[in-house]
């Protein structure tokens, strides 16, 4: 009797919709993707959801900047995201939005469930406002010098030099980072989650097997040091959900974020009915379910979401799996060095696959950082992937089309050797299971080697040279094939888009793991089409490139305002501001550039020339609106090269930004290529 499939549901950290998607993103996602992938070539009941986290400060104020409603920032950037994920061939079976009717549907239930056993309760605290914009600020907009080792520019909850925890009323020489001013004290009423209520459930849970060992660890220390009441409210102004009863208090956006995890499966069970809610999410639920996180979202997940589902009556997760982050030849990604990488800078350059695969033989099921070092990513993607896994059906396919018309003998050569191959898939199966990638990838790597070690021994390109000896070539080519075959459902779950082309090419069904107990004979392939290509330095370097330039496009970083805080850069001389030629100019063209975000195109008429210049200030202006004004230049800058074609100056303005960013137009009577003075 065939044993009946695992019910799995599997989800990922929902990515913050403020900003675009970088490597760093994605090693979780594809670590998911990867794990997702196999479980469902295994013929187990298999679903992956995900979605837009899209409540919060940093999304309204980001919108604020922009001059957009915050739902179309939320929906251009989940937009974008979609897109990212898909080309990097992570694919989920939905992809909703924390920002939806199932998730206030649900954020409430949970919050009346609570309510009603006494778990919630209200109390008036003391926190950081800013007096200019008129509002409360979250930990993370404001900064000032470390308390404990001085550091300046640091976040309001802890420091990035030293480590350091610490409340923001503690920071030294404070500052909002909206508007520059010294926060004040105030008092609100908040809502807070008495976590301490679920104490006894936590401690059995954390230490069940439901976490990496480093995990439950780290937890011990949390429950010595004592478990905190979670405040659990937001003051106005703030985007997300509404408090019922409320009107300008709302549910702290860590509160619906993991619950868009049920609202997200809840969204695609009420558009295909084979899926039952409360068959994933109920107490008693017998289905797994699974969480991929990142390290720095631990806390939330492994202590206030097992307590939030438990005394909301729903199941809490089979496991909670957590990667480290990305490094870039040892150190966090750069953006001076080019090394921070946006998710499309790398498509716009590189095969996604070739990302997949170094993540993969680099992950484990431990919480360890993953590193990539650009020259190690070529070597192990030329090595393993061209010249050996796809070496060996490009050696043998080539004969099986020139001899044999693509046809495959209609026996194997080596049946043992094919049986070494195919009872590999069991350990491989249990590396894949176990999320132990590294040790998948190094068996596969190593069988790769056998394979190409039989096609060197048999030597068929020798072989054709007889005449006698054809049918010979046909079996080693016919074997060489299989063996291929073989390690292309082991890697399958890696490389989807590569499985998908050589299906086509052997002319076979989509792949899966079972198919390594029968191998391929008797049967025709299609003619030979390279499917990977070697990577070149070039590209590598043109990828850097690229990562650099998407600095250089933006401008300057307006959340944190040039203040009396922030220390003031190196002198110059006199003799070096006199080096600087500022010119009257007027703006004779202005116009949007297609993909580019923050930047248009100015023509600028100094008088003895026309210059083109590339200026940061879309959020402030339309093109219509610049066009016959005045100016400011600098007329002396280096051209610099940028993707779009080459600035030639900089246009001088000034303001906090978003909207609120000025063209400096001199008095009437100004005329082009006056100089400044």
């Amino acid at each position: 009797m065939a044993k009946a499939a695992r019910k799995i549901l599997i989800t990922s950290a929902l990515p913050y919709a403020n900003g675009s998607l970088h490597l760093g993103h994605l090693v979780g996602y594809i670590q998911a993707d990867i794990w997702v992938r196999f479980q469902k070539m295994r013929g187990e009941e298999c679903t992956y959801i995900c979605g837009s986290d899209s409540h919060g400060t940093p999304i309204m104020i980001q919108a604020q900047k922009m001059g957009i409603d915050p739902e179309e920032l939320v929906k251009t950037l989940s937009k974008e995201h979609e897109k990212d994920f898909a080309d990097f061939f992570i694919e989920f079976d939905n992809y909703h939005s924390t920002h939806s009717p199932e998730n206030k549907e649900l954020v409430e239930l949970v919050f009346k469930r609570h309510l009603e056993r006494g778990n919630i309760t209200k109390r008036v605290i003391k926190q950081a406002y800013d007096p200019e914009k008129n509002m409360f600020l979250p930990d993370r907009f404001i900064k000032g010098e470390c308390p404990k080792c001085g550091a300046k520019d640091q976040y309001g909850d802890n420091c990035e030099a030293c480590g350091a925890t610490y409340a923001p009323t503690e920071l030294k020489n404070p500052y909002s980072t909206l508007s520059g001013a010294k926060p004040i004290e105030k008092e609100s009423e908040h809502y807070f989650f008495k976590l301490k209520n679920y104490e006894t459930v936590l401690r059995e849970w954390t230490r069940n097997g439901h976490l990496q060992e480093e995990v439950t660890n780290k937890l011990d220390e949390w429950f010595e040091a004592g478990l905190q009441e979670w405040d659990i409210s937001r003051d106005k102004p703030y985007f997300g959900f509404t408090i019922p009863g409320e009107t300008d208090k709302f549910f702290y956006c860590w509160l619906d974020a993991p619950i868009g995890y049920m609202a997200s499966f809840k969204n695609l069970c009420d558009r295909n009915k084979k899926l039952n809610f409360l068959e994933y999410w109920g107490k008693d639920s017998t289905a797994e379910l699974y969480h991929f996180i990142g390290k720095d979202i631990i806390y939330f997940h492994a202590l206030f979401w097992p307590a939030v589902l438990t005394g909301a009556d729903f199941r809490t997760p089979t496991a909670i799996f957590a990667n480290g982050f990305l490094t870039v030849d040892g150190q966090k990604m750069s953006k001076s060095r080019g090394t921070f990488i946006k998710a499309r800078t790398y498509l716009n350059h590189l095969p996604p696959e070739y990302l997949r695969y170094y993540f993969a033989a680099k992950l484990s099921n431990r919480i360890e950082d993953l590193d990539i070092h650009f020259d190690d990513f070529t070597q192990r993607v030329n090595s393993d992937l061209v010249g050996k896994f796809i070496n060996i059906f490009s050696r043998c396919a080539s004969f099986i089309n020139n001899l044999f018309e693509g046809k495959l003998g209609s026996s194997l050569s080596e049946p043992n050797l094919y049986q070494e191959f195919s009872l590999a898939g069991d350990s491989i199966a249990e590396k894949f299971e176990s999320l132990e990638f590294s040790h998948a990838i190094r068996q596969i790597m190593a069988l790769a080697d056998k394979a190409n070690q039989y096609i060197d021994e048999k030597k068929p390109w020798t072989l054709a040279k007889d005449a006698s000896r054809k049918s010979d070539v046909q079996a080693t080519c016919t074997m060489g094939i299989n063996l291929f075959r073989l390690l292309m459902i082991y890697l399958k779950p890696v490389l989807p888009q590569t499985a998908k082309n050589c299906e086509d090419l052997l002319n076979i069904s989509p792949l899966t793991w079972d198919d390594r107990l029968t191998p391929l004979l008797d049967h025709t392939i299609k003619p030979f089409r390279p499917l990977n290509k070697r990577l070149e330095k070039t590209e590598i370097d043109a990828m850097k490139t690229a990562a650099k330039e998407d600095l250089d496009t933006k401008p300057t970083d307006t959340t944190k305002p040039v203040a009396a805080h922030e220390p003031i850069k190196e002198t110059i001389s006199i003799d070096d501001f006199a080096k600087i030629d500022l010119r009257i100019a007027k703006i004779i063209t202005a116009e949007h550039l297609e993909g580019a975000d923050k930047l248009l195109r100015l023509e600028l008429d100094i008088g003895s020339e026309v210059r083109q210049v590339f200026a940061g200030i879309k959020s402030a202006y339309q093109p219509e609106q610049l066009i016959g004004k005045l100016t400011v230049m600098v007329a002396n800058l280096a051209p610099r090269k940028m993707r779009f074609g080459e600035s030639q100056g900089m246009v001088l303005a000034a303001g906090p930004g978003g909207k609120d960013l000025w063209i400096l137009s001199p008095e009437e009577g100004a005329q082009p290529g006056m100089r400044v003075k």
